[in-house]
């Protein structure tokens, strides 16, 4: 089987898992803050806290902002639902701003018309989370623009997204943002096996997260009302048990040294899905420009408008049976009978609802081999049953 996504784990790795599982520290010691470093000086942010997952980093990063009930948090119906579910897990509302038809990223023109009917209703946002869809940075200067005309606060989910380039600059800078987030899940660009990290350049929220993500506590003497002596810690806050461990922070920063391999065998294979599917009849990703270039954690094809739904689950399946591990990135979060419950109608998202009719994911990871992204296209393309898929 070709999967969709799959790590790289060099004898390099190993060995830096080995020497941690070899030390005096394997939970809290001096390779996480290493691994922290590496990350914020790759991302060009003041401040990284590395945590267990990216759903634990969007749901402290949150707190960390105060958003708690009575708070109302936007974001994207086409992302994994983590993005939304964080704010619930604050206590705060959530509702969706539909996806532009090229990108999959949220749409800002949506956005601006969204708020301007949220500011008459007195319901505005405290925060919006765009996501960085398939690696792709959204459009942070119109989304900059709009949080300066309406005062909220900016979370990136960037889980798809280190090693991304927008403006310029690296995602996870935090220039148009107050916080931005990373995924390390195996399947992402890089790995510590479950994982997260948050970038800020504001040291107070720098502050914030680190005790939020260890039951807020501190064990500073100058933040203490009393102290007792060296083994002193006080809690402040209610905070969780997010930490990540020395031995994921080991796998972690071996891997940061291949970060920019990763990216560019990712941009190289887009750009050969790309060349070789140039005349079929999907719709292919929009292409990187001067301003934005992808990490491309996934490539997603789209079959053409007027296809019939059963036309795609008949061509997954017969890929999937030919042992090409496609896959349909994202399913709406309004569709999930959760959010229905809570009153969500998919129909209210027509753009995410027409782009996940349509959608696949072609396998894309660093180990991919031309000879095994051929055999994909080829099977892509070739007759299904005894009539062409088109």
């Amino acid at each position: 089987m070709i999967p969709y996504g799959k790590q790289n784990i060099s004898e390099e790795d190993i060995a830096a898992v080995v020497k941690v599982l070899r030390s005096d520290f394997i939970t809290q010691g001096p390779t996480l803050p290493r691994f922290e470093r590496a990350i914020a000086t790759h991302a060009g942010a003041a401040h990284c806290i590395a945590v267990n997952s990216a759903t634990s980093a969007l749901h402290i990063g949150l707190l960390a902002l105060d958003v708690g009930p009575g708070d109302l948090v936007w974001t994207s119906p086409i992302s994994f639902v983590a993005s939304s579910n964080a704010a619930l897990y604050c206590g705060a509302d959530v509702d969706f701003v539909d996806i532009a038809p090229d990108t999959f990223n949220m749409d800002m023109q949506a956005l601006a018309s969204k708020l301007k009917l949220a500011k008459a209703a007195g319901c505005l946002p405290k925060v919006v989370i765009p996501v960085h869809i398939s690696g792709r940075s959204c459009d942070m200067k119109a989304l900059d623009m709009l949080r300066k005309s309406y005062g909220f606060k900016v979370l990136e989910d960037a889980s798809h997204a280190i090693g991304a380039n927008y403006d310029g600059r690296p995602v996870g800078c935090c220039d148009y943002s107050e916080l931005c987030v990373f995924s390390f899940h195996p399947v992402k660009i890089i790995t510590t096996g479950e994982g997260g990290a948050l970038t800020t350049n504001d040291p107070l929220l720098a502050k914030r997260l680190a005790a939020l993500r260890s039951h807020g506590i501190t064990r500073d003497a100058n933040d203490m009302e009393r102290y007792d002596g060296p083994w002193y810690y006080e809690q402040h806050s209610l905070g969780y048990n997010y930490r990540m461990t020395e031995i994921q922070a080991a796998l972690g920063l071996s891997q940061m040294a291949r970060l920019d391999l990763f990216v560019q065998r990712r941009r190289e294979l887009a750009e050969r899905y790309d060349r070789i599917l140039s005349n079929s009849d999907f719709i292919l990703p929009v292409l990187d420009n001067d301003e934005s270039r992808s990490a491309w954690h996934l490539y997603v094809v789209r079959l053409s408008e007027g296809i019939k739904p059963l036309t795609r689950l008949h061509l997954i399946n017969k890929l999937r049976s030919d042992g090409i591990g496609v896959n349909v990135h994202y399913i709406p979060i309004p569709r999930q009978p959760f959010y229905r419950n809570l009153g969500f109608d998919p129909q209210q998202f027509p753009v995410a609802e027409g782009y996940y009719e349509s959608a696949i994911s072609l396998p894309l990871y660093y180990d991919m081999t031309e000879d095994e992204q051929d055999t994909i296209v080829k099977c892509l393309l070739e007759p299904a049953g005894f009539q062409t898929i088109f």
